[in-house]
Parts: C-alpha cells; sequence; structure tokens
C-alpha cells in the first residue's frame, strides 16, 4: 500500500537521505532500524510530509502524495506518532484525543471504545491535563490520539524511546494487535533491537541517509543487523 521510492532529502545543503527505497503493506509492521542521526525520522517526516523531498515518490494506495500537504495525507489514511509525543500539555486528554477528529466527517467523530481497552489508562483520566501524565502515558495517548483518525498508515516514530518497561510491553501487545485486525499497514521506527525483532514483519537498516540492507523476519535474525543498530 505504501511505496517510498527513491527519495532524496536535505535541509538546507545537508543531505538527509539519499534514494531511500521503502515499502509497508496492510497487515505487516515494517521496522525501520538503525543508529541515532542516520535519516530515519526524516523518512518518516517525507512519508507524512512534514518535510519536502528533492526527488523520488511517495506512493500510498496507487497515488503519488510527495507534494501533498501533511493534513491532505491524514485525510487519505496516514497517521504520525512522532518522536517526543507532541501531546498538548495543557489540553486534557479528552481533548487530546479529539484533535484528532479533524479529518473525520461528523458522523465518524467519536473516540473508540478499542482505544481504551489498548489503553486503560487513558479511560481514567479522560479529565487530566496531557502534561501532568508520565512519559508512558503520553506516548500512549500520542498513540491512542493517531488512532482516533481511524488510519490505514500508523507511522510511529521511536514509541519506545524515554519509556518504563512495562508500559514498553503494553506499547507492543497494542502495535500487535492493530497489525493482526489487517486493516492498516504500520511503519515503526525503533533502536530498541529486541522490541524491533519481535513485532517486524520486515525491516530495513538505515546509515548515513541510506537503507544498507532489508529483508523479512527471519533476516532479521542475523548478528550483522544487531550489530549495524547497536550503539
Amino acid at each position: 500500500m505504501l511505496s517510498v521510492e527513491d527519495i532524496d532529502l536535505a535541509y538546507g545543503a545537508a543531505r538527509a537521505l539519499r534514494g531511500v527505497s521503502l515499502t509497508a503493506n496492510t497487515g505487516e509492521i515494517t521496522c525501520v532500524l538503525g543508529r541515532n542521526g542516520v535519516g530515519k525520522t526524516s523518512l518518516m517526516r517525507a512519508i507524512v510530509g512534514r518535510h519536502p523531498i528533492q526527488s523520488g515518490r511517495i506512493v500510498w494506495e496507487g497515488e503519488d502524495i510527495a507534494k501533498l500537504a501533511p493534513y491532505e495525507r491524514c485525510r487519505r489514511g496516514i497517521a504520525f506518532v512522532p518522536q517526543g509525543r507532541e501531546i498538548f500539555p495543557l489540553l486534557t486528554v479528552r481533548e487530546n484525543l479529539e484533535t484528532g477528529f479533524a479529518p473525520l466527517k461528523g458522523a465518524d467523530r467519536k473516540i473508540s471504545e478499542e482505544i481504551f481497552t489498548l489503553f486503560p489508562i487513558l479511560k481514567t483520566m479522560l479529565h487530566r491535563r496531557g502534561g501532568d501524565l508520565s512519559g508512558g502515558q503520553q506516548q500512549q495517548l500520542a498513540i491512542g490520539r493517531a488512532l482516533v483518525t481511524k488510519p490505514r498508515l500508523l507511522v510511529l516514530d521511536e514509541p519506545t524511546e524515554g519509556i518504563q518497561p512495562s508500559v514498553i510491553k503494553d506499547i507492543g501487545r497494542a502495535i500487535s494487535y492493530l497489525r493482526g485486525k489487517g486493516e492498516m499497514a504500520i511503519v515503526l521506527v525503533e533502536q530498541y533491537f529486541d522490541f524491533a525483532r519481535e513485532l517486524a514483519d520486515r525491516f530495513a537498516v538505515m546509515e548515513r541517509g541510506a537503507i544498507v540492507m532489508s529483508g523479512g523476519q527471519t533476516e532479521l535474525q542475523s548478528p550483522d543487523v544487531r550489530q549495524r543498530v547497536s550503539v
């Protein structure tokens, strides 16, 4: 459903992505691995429209979306959970979730009970401000906000960063459940190798703005992959 084709991206004179290609299919998790500063976040920003690409194509459901604004991509079913979460600290948990209503038609503007099944803590904190939540709770809120938009492509940029182990397990179970429904493609950026190994159907390893290794779950077991992503 998603095909990133030979894209380049630059910040001024600094080239962040060099001929990157990636695919993600419905019902699968594609995991992007690599050390800090290799271009993983730049690739996610390109997919969701937060930074323009210089060349190449980003094809989603048969349409080249490379020139569409982020809100237009969201209306086409693409949701983003950014690194650092970016929840609204002064809004309540409910209000943060309701910001996901923007791309939806009036009849669809409701928070699915499924979100509270995945992350029960959110239901108990609906009236608390986002900024009062712990880092792990904020991450669950950020994922919940993305799910409110009813995405067909879910892009997550390092959802386990700075999160306590118990919440990492909850997030892993939620991502696995969403994959199992077979209704969306999932692209996951991850540095935590063991977390990625448990979830990924396919993977791509990045170095210096390029993908240097890719393959299926079996190849992910290779010691060479771990060596390339370990600090």
